[in-house]
């Protein structure tokens, strides 16, 4: 298959991690443009996403200049998640520049895609067990390393906005019939590859 003109991938990033810049290098791969969807744009200040979109912004900002990504490579925008799995698709493209392909290892993203005439490719995972969001918060949560998964731009960022605190408070609660991980299962979360 040749190289496409435009591509789309999404992910959360809360927060970016070497994952996600391995994921959108092996798109940009793909082809000449990509664009990067900021999922889940309304949500901030959640254990599961505790970053806002302007802070997902500059964290993949950073990642990609730090792996030496050209900045006219791509584009970053945001892209709220919807209550309806079937207006997903037509949300993600009244927020987005046109696209050829999209980049996606989620069964039901790729399902919604193909559906409305997409070509989907699957994106090879960096050890998805190490590499993953999840993983990342948990660990700083936790008190455990997590400044090796993440590009050090990332890292130095995290902790000049407090976001090591920022996930410690969130986890926190007076309330003992509160869970600590909150599930949004209301809302397709828009996910691709994390």
């Amino acid at each position: 298959m040749g190289k496409f003109k435009v591509g789309f991938y999404i992910g959360r990033f809360q927060p970016v991690h070497k994952g996600h810049i391995h994921a959108i290098t092996y798109a940009l791969g793909k082809v000449e443009e990509l664009i990067i969807g900021i999922g889940s744009a309304q949500f901030s200040h959640e254990i599961e996403n505790p970053f806002t979109a302007g802070e997902r912004f500059s964290m993949l900002k950073l990642g990609l200049d730090e792996n030496g990504v050209d900045r006219k490579a791509y584009w970053i925008i945001p892209i709220p998640d919807t209550r309806v799995h079937s207006l997903w698709v037509a949300q993600v493209v009244s927020y987005s520049p046109r696209f050829d392909v999209a980049f996606t290892n989620d069964p039901l993203s790729s399902e919604l895609l193909r559906e409305a005439g997409f070509v989907v490719e699957g994106i090879p995972y960096l050890n998805r067990e190490i590499y993953n969001a999840t993983n990342v918060r948990e660990r700083i949560l936790n008190g455990e390393s997590w400044e090796t998964l993440v590009p050090q731009s990332v890292a130095d960022f995290i902790k000049k906005i407090r976001g090591v605190e920022r996930i410690r408070d969130l986890a926190k609660t007076d309330n003992p019939h509160k869970p600590k991980k909150l599930k949004n299962k209301d809302y397709l979360h828009t996910d691709f590859c994390i």
